[in-house]
Parts: C-alpha cells; sequence; structure tokens
C-alpha cells in the first residue's frame, strides 16, 4: 500500500516508523525483494562490519585511512546522535535531506505492498544512494546481528567481526555460541572473513569453514605490538610499523585498528595505500560519543557504551585517566540491557549517579534504574553519605545540568548508557551555546 508523498525529511521518517508492524523484524525475505526491484549494483569494493562492540569505531577507522587514500567513499552507521544524515556519508559528509527523500522515494515506489521496517527502508535507500554514487569503496555497518539483518542483503568482498558479547538476547540468542553463529552470517564463501575478537566462539569458526570463507583471525592471521609511542600492525603477507595511536581513544581501539589494517590488507590491490595514509587516517579519525573527552572543566566524557562488554572497556579507560577527587554519571539505558551487569561494571568507578528517563518506550524508567542502583549498593559506598548518591530526573538534559551544578572544576562527568542519554547531552550543550 502506497503513502502519501512527505514533504521533509523528519516526516519521511516519521512515515517510514510506522510502515511495518514490527519495529525490529529479523528476516531477508522482505527487504531482498525490494533490493531486487531496486536493481542495485556495485563496482565499488564492499565491505560489512558487524560486532557486539567496536562496530562504529572500525568503520570510522576504514573511513578515515581510505579518503586520505584519495578514493571515494561511502559509509553506512546506525544509529545517529542529534540528525538522521549521520547515518549516510558519502566522501566524508553527511549526505542532504534531498538525497535521502530522493532515495526514499526510489525505495516507496519498489517496496509496492511489502512492508519494511524503519532500518530496512533507510537501509535500502542508503544502498541506492552507495550504488549511484559512482564510490570506490563502500562501508557498510551491521544493525543487528548479521544472518538476518537488512545490511546482509549485500555480498561483501571483506566481512568484519569485531567482537562477540552478550547483547540482544531476544533476537540473537542468551550465549556467545549461538550470538557467534548469527554474527558470522555476513561472511560469504571465498571471501575474507576477518574476526578480532581475541577469543572467538567456536560457532564463529566452524560457520566460515563450513562455507569456505577465507577466516582471518586476530592473534593468529594479524596481530599488533606495540609501547608507549607507536604501534605495529603484521599481517598475512603486509606489515605497518611506526603507527601512531588512533585518536580515537579507549583501551579497545588497537584491536579495531588492526581489524581495519587486515580488511585493508585483504583489498590492496584492489585499493592500494601508502604508509603515510595509514598513518594520517589513523591520527585524523573522529567519531563523537565513543570515549569522546569534551574539552574544558569539569571533564565530561562521552560514551554510548550500553552492555556489559562496553562497561567493562568504559570502566578500564576510565582507570586510566588522571585524578579526579569526584565522578558524576549521566545514565540512561534500555531495559532489555543487562542494566546490573552493566552497574557491576562501572560502580566502583563512580561516586554520584544522576540517572534519567528516555524518549522511547523500551527504555527503564529514572525510578527503575535508581532502584536497582540502591540494590546493587551504590548508597553503601565508603565515606559519608555526602560521597555518594542517586538521583533520578526526567531527561538526560535534566541530569546533565544537575551534575554541572554539583561537579567541581577538578571532577568529571561521565555520559553513557545509550545513544540517547549521549544524544540528549548532545542536544543540551549545543542549546547552552547559543
Amino acid at each position: 500500500m502506497s503513502i502519501p508523498t512527505p514533504q521533509t525529511l523528519p516526516q519521511w521518517l516519521e512515515t517510514i516508523s510506522h510502515l511495518h508492524s514490527q519495529s525490529i523484524d529479523m528476516g531477508l525475505d522482505r527487504v531482498a525483494e525490494v533490493y531486487a526491484r531496486l536493481h542495485i549494483g556495485f563496482g565499488a569494493a564492499v565491505i560489512t562490519v558487524g560486532g557486539t562492540n567496536g562496530k562504529g569505531s572500525t568503520c570510522a577507522l576504514l573511513e578515515s585511512i581510505l579518503l586520505q587514500g584519495g578514493y571515494r567513499v561511502g559509509l553506512y552507521t546506525s544509529p545517529h546522535l542529534l540528525v538522521f544524515n549521520e547515518r549516510v556519508r558519502i566522501d566524508g559528509e553527511m549526505v542532504s535531506d534531498a538525497a535521502l527523500m530522493a532515495a526514499f522515494v526510489l525505495v516507496e515506489a519498489a517496496r509496492g505492498e511489502i512492508t519494511l521496517s524503519y532500518f530496512e527502508f533507510t537501509t535500502l535507500a542508503a544502498l541506492k544512494l552507495f550504488a549511484d554514487a559512482g564510490l570506490d569503496v563502500v562501508i557498510l555497518e551491521v544493525g543487528l546481528g548479521g544472518r538476518l539483518d537488512a545490511v546482509n542483503v549485500v555480498d561483501a568482498d571483506v566481512a568484519i567481526v569485531t567482537s562477540i558479547d552478550i547483547d540482544h538476547t531476544d533476537y540473537l540468542g542468551d550465549t556467545r555460541e549461538k550470538i557467534g553463529f548469527e554474527k558470522a552470517g555476513i561472511f560469504r564463501t571465498g571471501k575474507a572473513a576477518i574476526c578480532s575478537d581475541p577469543v572467538p566462539p567456536q560457532s564463529l569458526i566452524d560457520h566460515a569453514t563450513e562455507i569456505g570463507a577465507d577466516l582471518w583471525l586476530f592473534g593468529r592471521d594479524f596481530n599488533y605490538s606495540g609501547d608507549k609511542l607507536q604501534w605495529n600492525f603484521g599481517g598475512r603477507n603486509q606489515r605497518r610499523n611506526s603507527l601512531a595511536y588512533p585518536s580515537l581513544r579507549g583501551a579497545n581501539q588497537l584491536l579495531n585498528a588492526s581489524a581495519a589494517l587486515a580488511a585493508l590488507e585483504v583489498l590492496r590491490l584492489r585499493l592500494p595505500l601508502g604508509a603515510q595514509e595509514i598513518r594520517k587516517g589513523i591520527v585524523l579519525v573522529d567519531l563523537p560519543g565513543r570515549f569522546q573527552v569534551l574539552p574544558g572543566q569539569p571533564t565530561v566524557v562521552l560514551d554510548v557504551g550500553h552492555n556489559p562488554h562496553a562497561a567493562a572497556t568504559l570502566a578500564q579507560n576510565l582507570g586510566n585517566m588522571g585524578y579526579h577527587p569526584y565522578t558524576y554519571a549521566v545514565f540512561g539505558a534500555m531495559q532489555d540491557k543487562d542494566i546490573d551487569g552493566i552497574i557491576a561494571h562501572l560502580k566502583p568507578c563512580i561516586d554520584h549517579w544522576c540517572v534519567t528517563d528516555l524518549p522511547l518506550p523500551r527504555a527503564a524508567s529514572a525510578a527503575a534504574l535508581q532502584q536497582k542502583l540502591l540494590q546493587a549498593g551504590v548508597n553503601e559506598l565508603p565515606g559519608s553519605t555526602a560521597d555518594s548518591s542517586v538521583n533520578a530526573f526526567t531527561s538526560p538534559a535534566d541530569a546533565f545540568a544537575n551534575a554541572q551544578s554539583r561537579a567541581g572544576v577538578n571532577d568529571r562527568i561521565v555520559v553513557f548508557g545509550s545513544f540517547l542519554t549521549v544524544a540528549g547531552v548532545l542536544q543540551a550543550r549545543k542549546s547552552q551555546s547559543h
């Protein structure tokens, strides 16, 4: 059933969100049919990137390096922080509202009676934009899982799985083995399948073997080494020495960078890159919301980590920072996440919790988060009652304002738990600056 043509991008996005009965509907039949109708074909090299954590960083590193090499690059990621256009980039720039709407018109015309979810519809639009743009390389971040994700309608030249941990259990299963199988669904027969998880599930290895993919494992086929000043990458046939550390902060960024360099080694004949282009790309990469430390005082850290694996990495990164008398948290999360697991990792790092409601029905309420923190014993931290607190707020902006009002110049504020938490604080800071 066709829809009246919306006139603005926000109208389009609102309309698309109501097309299909389920916001998430795992399966490729509907999206594959519309993909075929759109006659999408790629002359470009295609890299897909899946995994529990590290997908966005790996995509950003690939994009930055390839742009330094002078290549025309398309990048599709999700979700976005402030505007939808962040999800679709060509040559390092967000595509315009007009370009997105033109692609939406084509997808709408092609789908006929087929209903598509928001993610499926917008993914097809991005793929159509990339196919028509005459690009050299397309980088596609998997939305959820891999095997049944809309991105997997494309046969990639190289597929990367960054990490496998427990997340989205309702859709992907409740063990690393089950989730590993779903992630490995982006691998293709005869194509490079790169996994940068240091301890990959056997299910991922078995699936790659069964389909005849060319499996690259971290520690066997590629690795890194380094000291405090620089690091080195070693692949099957290529070494990259004396590299500066990525401008993205965090303990896992060398794993992400190694996976990116392994993918570029696979494509070296098609997309040759010099040492200087690699070095500059790694140094100049930028990705908001991934252990992003904002300038000024008190220190503000933004991190979209929203599962225990990401929380453990965030805790490690916070521990590696300099001394701060007190740490304030602005924390909001979805109720289907392992909130207790997230809290367990970060409880030792945080003194004052400002928990917040989020503008989504599936979000955990601030009251529920507050209760979980109290049950976890955050009010029993050593020291006087003034040294720890848990307060609930109706929005990330209000929670952040409270943290700002209480934090001293040498303290720090950590904003984490969901893209919506970080987005709400970024929007509030943007409003403050105007």
